[in-house]
C-alpha cells in the first residue's frame, strides 16, 4: 500500500476523527469496518493489489460499485448501505482539506452520491402488559437473573439506545433525589434521564451486591458478563431474545413473536405519548436532535388509533354506492357549489 492511501486512511481514523471531529470509539470502529470491506471489494472484485492502491483510484464509479456489491452480494439493507456511504463521504470531506488539490473534482463527485431512501418500517413496540410480562421472566433467585432484571428495567425506563446501556459505568448512576442515569449518546452528547423508584431500588441493590458502589469503582462497567467484561450489544440482544421467548411460552396471545433491543426504546416512547407527555419531553429523554425524529411516534399512534376505529366500525362503502346512480341527487349536489 502506498503512502498516498495508507497515510490518509491511517490519519483519518487515528487522528482526524477522534481528535478533530471528536468521534467516539464506536463510530471509528464502524468507519474502520467500512474501509475493510471497501478494500476487500477492490481486491476481490476489481483485482487491484492493495499494495498499489492510491486515493485517485477510488472514483465515484468505484464507490457506487462497492455500494451495489454490499446490497447485491452481501445482502446488506439500505440503512447499512447508507451508513457505509456516510463513512466514505466523511473521508472524502477530510480529503478536500488534506488531500491533493488536483483531485478535488474526484472528491466532489463521490460526495454527490446520494443516499437511498429506506422503506419506513412500522414501529415495533410492546404494550405495558407486554413489558410487565417480560420483566417477570428473569429468575431473581440467581445473580444473572437479578442483573438481567435491572438491565431490562433500565433499558425500558430510560428509553436508552442499547449502546448507551453498554457504555454505562458505575459513575453514571446517581441515587440522590431525583435518581438519574447519565447516558452517553451519539456524537459524544450526554443527557441525564430520571429513574423510576422501582428501577432505582433494584439498581441500588444490584450495585451493592456487585460492589460497584465502593470508592474506586466509578470507571467499572455497570453491566458485565460472567467473565467480568462489559456486556456487548450482541450480549444484550441475546438477553432480550431469551426472555422474549420465555414470555411467548406463557401463551399470552398478544405478546409479539419477535422483538429487538430497540423495541424497548420504542415502547417507552409510545407509552409516554399515550400517557399525554409532550413530544418535547420525549425528544429530550430519547436524545433526538430534533422534534421531527420524535414525531414518528405520534404518527404511528395515530395510525394505530385509526386502525382500531376502522376495525370497530361497520363498512359504509356499500351503503353509499347507490348515490352514484342517483341522477337527481348528483344534480342537487352540484347545485351546492
Amino acid at each position: 500500500m502506498t503512502k498516498d492511501f495508507s497515510y490518509h486512511v491511517s490519519y483519518f481514523l487515528s487522528e482526524y476523527l477522534p481528535k478533530q471531529l471528536g468521534s467516539r470509539g464506536n463510530t471509528i470502529l464502524s468507519y474502520r469496518d467500512t474501509f475493510s470491506l471497501l478494500l476487500r471489494y477492490i481486491a476481490d472484485k476489481k483485482g487491484v493489489a492493495i499494495t498499489k492502491l492510491k486515493v485517485s483510484y477510488l472514483t465515484a464509479d468505484i464507490v457506487a460499485g462497492f455500494l451495489q456489491w454490499l446490497e447485491a452480494e452481501r445482502g446488506c439493507g439500505v440503512n447499512t448501505r447508507n451508513q457505509r456511504l456516510a463513512a466514505i463521504q466523511s473521508f472524502y470531506k477530510y480529503l478536500q482539506r488534506e488531500g491533493d488539490p488536483a483531485e478535488l473534482a474526484l472528491y466532489q463527485k463521490v460526495l454527490t452520491i446520494p443516499s437511498k431512501k429506506a422503506p419506513k418500517d412500522s414501529i415495533s413496540y410492546l404494550t405495558t402488559d407486554n413489558v410487565r410480562l417480560l420483566l417477570e421472566q428473569p429468575n431473581v433467585c440467581t445473580k444473572p437473573g437479578r442483573r438481567d432484571l435491572v438491565l431490562l428495567s433500565a433499558l425500558y425506563d430510560t428509553g436508552a439506545r442499547v449502546q448507551e446501556i453498554v457504555d454505562l459505568t458505575a459513575a453514571d448512576v446517581r441515587f440522590t433525589e431525583p435518581a438519574t442515569l447519565r447516558l452517553h449518546g451519539k456524537g459524544g452528547k450526554e443527557r441525564i434521564v430520571p429513574l423510576m423508584n422501582a428501577t432505582k431500588d433494584n439498581l441500588r441493590l444490584y450495585m451493592e451486591e456487585n460492589r460497584l458502589n465502593i470508592a474506586g469503582c466509578g470507571a467499572s462497567s455497570l453491566f458485565f458478563n460472567s467473565s467480568g467484561k462489559k456486556l456487548t450489544r450482541n450480549g444484550i440482544a441475546y438477553i432480550i431474545s431469551k426472555y422474549a421467548k420465555m414470555a411467548q411460552e406463557t401463551e399470552t396471545p398478544e405478546f409479539p413473536n419477535k422483538i429487538s433491543p430497540h423495541s424497548m426504546r420504542h415502547s417507552k416512547a409510545m407509552h409516554l405519548l399515550q400517557a399525554g407527555v409532550n413530544l418535547v419531553y420525549i425528544r429530550d429523554l430519547l436524545g433526538h436532535v430534533n422534534i421531527q425524529t420524535t414525531e414518528v411516534y405520534a404518527r404511528a399512534d395515530t395510525k394505530m388509533k385509526r386502525a382500531a376505529l376502522e376495525a370497530a366500525s361497520p363498512p359504509l362503502a356499500k351503503n353509499l354506492e347507490p348515490w352514484k346512480q342517483d341522477a337527481d341527487l348528483l344534480t342537487w349536489l352540484k347545485a351546492l357549489k
